[in-house]
């Protein structure tokens, strides 16, 4: 895969949208391209926040456990950002993470992470977004489990 690839593709995800090539190209080269087959964890509950992944291909399940074992808070597909949580709360994972399918995925590291932030307000203001909308829809789960 050719840095212009990666740029290609990052320009596909909402998320960097705004951000301009050349930036774009320090993050690919930055970032470290993964491969996770059907069933393998990106990571667990408990582990250190130390990237973020973008999933550039395939499909990933969130869950934590409950008490009548897992509970699935979210799938995410392609353009999803996942790890993005605990980078900014500074904490552990607060779930797991698991291919569903096949996955590709940009690995971005927290430092890296961090001052993409920084340097690009809009990107800051699109994770809220989502979190935002996550946080919504897991307490329209939690609403639904309770009726």
């Amino acid at each position: 895969m050719t840095l212009d690839t990666e740029v290609s593709s990052l320009r596909q995800v909402p998320l960097f949208r705004g951000v301009e090539p050349s930036r774009l190209k320090l993050l690919a080269f930055t970032s470290e391209r993964v491969h996770f087959e059907a069933g393998q964890q990106l990571f667990a509950r408990g582990d250190v926040a130390d990237a973020a992944y973008l999933i550039l291909e395939g499909s990933a399940a969130v869950t934590i456990d409950g008490p009548f074992g897992p509970f699935r808070l979210a799938l995410l597909g392609p353009n999803a950002l996942v790890g993005e949580m605990g980078i900014l709360a500074d904490q552990p994972r607060s779930a797991t993470v698991q291919a569903e399918t096949p996955i590709t995925a940009l690995r971005i590291d927290r430092t890296v992470f961090l001052e993409l932030l920084a340097q690009f307000p809009q990107i800051s203001i699109a994770v809220m977004r989502e979190l935002a909308l996550r946080l919504e829809h897991t307490n329209q789960q939690l609403a639904e489990r309770r009726t």
